[in-house]
């Protein structure tokens, strides 16, 4: 009876300290798997450009400064999906037109960006961590003025997105993050030209591929 008791406390022993270790093999392998961001961002669009009906030419639209927001969750310290947030107003014209340059006013653009990160670690102590991604958009296009035509339509498109940039640790909380994007868009644009000419509605098919320079500040969490 007591070899028997000896026994079970014995494996109760050996289980206890199993749990234990196991308890601290997974707290020596967290990590925290939420992420923020802030960046300044310039929005550069060098590649745009159109296939504009009846009256021909190409599209010119303004660069901008804007800031975003974007939330970045880990799967492991590896594989993450980050969703990026911001806006950002456009001055756009039709140029080298039969009719010469026409001011389409202006437009604000929301393209909500999705992508999957590869991270990774240039040594153990983890303080800098570039990464690549790649992902999908859907731009939404709100508050348009039309310039010097009757009104212009743009239509909310799904895109694609690649992205390219690197944190740099301060601390185990806080980083610098530098990032670029590359947004592949294309919209169907309705000009109404009626005020200029009677009946002149111009369709358009636009590209503007912008790219996004970041930098700026997060917090791990």
């Amino acid at each position: 009876m007591r070899k028997i008791v000896f026994v079970i406390m014995a494996f109760s022993l050996m289980a206890v300290n199993f749990v234990n270790a196991q308890d601290k093999e997974e707290k020596s392998n967290e990590f925290k798997r939420w992420q923020v961001r802030l960046r300044g961002v310039g929005v550069v669009t060098p590649n745009q450009s159109a296939k504009i009906g009846i009256i021909g030419g190409d599209v010119q639209i303004s660069d901008a400064f804007i800031p975003e927001l974007d939330f970045t969750y880990f799967f492991t310290e590896h594989f993450a999906a980050e969703l990026i947030l911001g806006t950002a107003k456009h001055d756009v014209k039709a140029i080298n037109t039969i009719a010469g340059d026409i001011d389409l006013g202006s437009a604000w653009l929301l393209p909500p960006t999705l992508t999957a990160q590869y991270h990774f670690y240039t040594s153990d102590k983890k303080i800098f961590k570039p990464y690549i991604g790649a992902g999908v958009n859907y731009t939404l296009f709100y508050n348009v003025k039309s310039g010097a035509v009757a009104d212009v339509k743009y239509d909310n498109a799904l895109g694609y997105a690649a992205q390219v940039g690197f944190d740099l640790m301060l601390d185990d909380t806080f980083f610098i993050n530098v990032d670029a994007k590359r947004l592949f868009l294309s919209t169907d644009v309705t000009v109404d030209a009626t005020n200029l000419v009677p009946g002149l509605v111009v369709p358009a098919e636009v590209d503007i591929d912008p790219w996004l320079f970041g930098i700026g500040v997060g917090m791990k969490f």
